[in-house]
């Protein structure tokens, strides 16, 4: 079901008379009809919480009364909510808020009733010394890397095709340029004699993509499955942590103007969010390389070393035993999930199996769960996740359910540009017992998430 639709007097064609869907315009980001009427901001801080929902949001126009998740916003984007009204007004607000105050004038409102936010400036650090921490992110696929060296678990590959004539000097030069601009990239994770990890970031470095020859007298057929196994082999490869370059750049042509962009970084440089930072930032540097001109892209105030000593220096003291002190309470005695498998768990973990599959809801299915969800003040992720836990605990009979969910670790303004690895998983553990309705499931496990995400900083 389209969220917008637009009229035109006429629909635009090509000079053989077929629809020229080119030439069709972008929806404009309009406010979306809503139940409520358009009301403008009348005070200071309904004007700042309108502006960051617009720009966050993608909406030009939001009213007072306006609904945070019905404008398309969810937990994700509340937390970025957060973080611009922190830098913005020094004020602290919990993700919590932005859903028991969902408009702009009941958050303008809770905001007035929050302390100061308190904590020190994420600003650059002094670089004399060049042996920088870890984050407490990287340091667990540290860990891992070393007690399974050479593994390819946490390797994030992904491939674009493209289409149409490549400039591979322009690409090279754009991924120069992404190398350039973020330190992550040209990072290294080494290790002292006494068994610490430090990060050491390098000089850059040119980046020049690999391209694989496939036989170009071969079928289109076998051509295709040859890149498939050319990218795989590819993707599995694993890397060193103290060896550098933690991204690997692949070409692999299937016909004439037609192949594979292969990018493959070890996780613990880079996280899903990053994903969508490297293309954009892709996409500019190299219509930049190809014009000869400088990419017009925003200046980073931080790099991902600042955050790593930033948050060791955050993570202490009374903050960190108030969020100590939640975990343990939360996690006291969580069971273990016993699900009637058809062969038991091993007593240690045997490789890497396993696989994802994805299916796509009917919008006669998704809508409702939509409006279940608005009506508990709940998201989307937080109604499913009611249903998952529902299908657990009836194939394991058991009432007590955690369930691990990652969080993207970005509640800060300045780290939202930045390539890296933020991602914290939070353990949602919600009681089952005393047969609830499903709205009540749903105010349960709304309840578990917005205590995790109170209290998401604790690695």
């Amino acid at each position: 079901i389209p969220a917008t639709y637009i009229t035109l007097d006429q629909l635009p064609l090509t000079p053989n008379g077929k629809i020229d869907t080119k030439a069709l315009p972008a929806p404009g980001p309009e406010r979306p009809d809503l139940d409520v009427t358009f009301v403008a901001p009348r005070t200071t801080a309904e004007q700042i919480v309108t502006t960051v929902w617009s720009e966050i949001l993608g909406v030009d126009t939001i009213g007072i009364h306006d609904n945070f998740f019905e404008l398309g916003g969810h937990s994700l984007l509340a937390t970025q909510v957060t973080s611009r009204l922190r830098r913005q007004l020094g004020v602290d607000v919990p993700v919590r808020t932005i859903f028991t105050s969902p408009t702009p004038a009941t958050l303008a409102a809770a905001m007035r009733e929050l302390a100061t936010a308190d904590e020190a400036p994420l600003v650059p650090v002094d670089r004399a010394d060049t042996a920088l921490p870890l984050s407490f992110a990287q340091q667990r696929l540290w860990f891992l890397d070393k007690l399974t060296p050479g593994s390819a678990e946490y390797l994030v590959p992904f491939a674009l095709r493209l289409r149409g004539e490549l400039d591979a000097d322009a690409l090279g030069a754009a991924f120069t340029g992404l190398v350039a601009r973020h330190e992550i990239l040209r990072t290294r994770f080494v290790t002292d004699d006494s068994g610490r990890p430090s990060q050491m970031v390098d000089a850059p470095w040119s980046v020049t993509p690999v391209v694989h020859h496939v036989r170009s007298d071969a079928g289109l057929e076998d051509r295709e499955r040859t890149a498939q196994e050319v990218m795989e082999a590819e993707a599995r490869r694993p890397f060193e942590l103290d060896g550098g370059r933690l991204l690997r750049v692949d070409l692999v042509p299937v016909a004439q103007d037609d192949q594979y962009l292969l990018i493959t970084l070890h996780h613990i440089v880079s996280d899903g969010w990053s994903a969508g930072i490297l293309a954009r930032e892709l996409r500019e540097l190299y219509a930049a390389a190809l014009a000869g001109s400088e990419a017009s892209l925003p200046g980073l105030p931080v790099q991902y070393a600042d955050f790593a000593v930033w948050q060791r220096e955050q993570l202490t003291g009374d903050f960190l035993e108030t969020q100590l002190a939640y975990w343990r309470e939360r996690l006291s005695g969580v069971p273990v999930l016993e699900l009637p498998t058809d062969h038991g768990r091993p007593a240690e973990r045997e490789g890497a199996a396993g696989d994802t599959v994805y299916f796509t809801l009917p919008a006669e299915v998704a809508e409702p769960l939509r409006r279940a969800a608005g009506r508990r003040g709940a998201s989307l992720f937080m109604t499913l996740l009611s249903l998952f836990k529902i299908v657990l605990a009836r194939y394991g009979r058991q009432d007590d359910i955690a369930v691990g969910t990652p969080i993207a670790g970005r509640n800060r303004a300045e780290t939202e540009a930045l390539l890296g690895f933020f991602v914290n998983t939070l353990v949602m553990r919600t009681d089952l017992s005393g047969d609830p309705t499903f709205t009540e499931l749903i105010d349960r496990v709304k309840d578990t998430a917005l205590g995790a995400y109170d209290h998401q900083d604790l690695p």
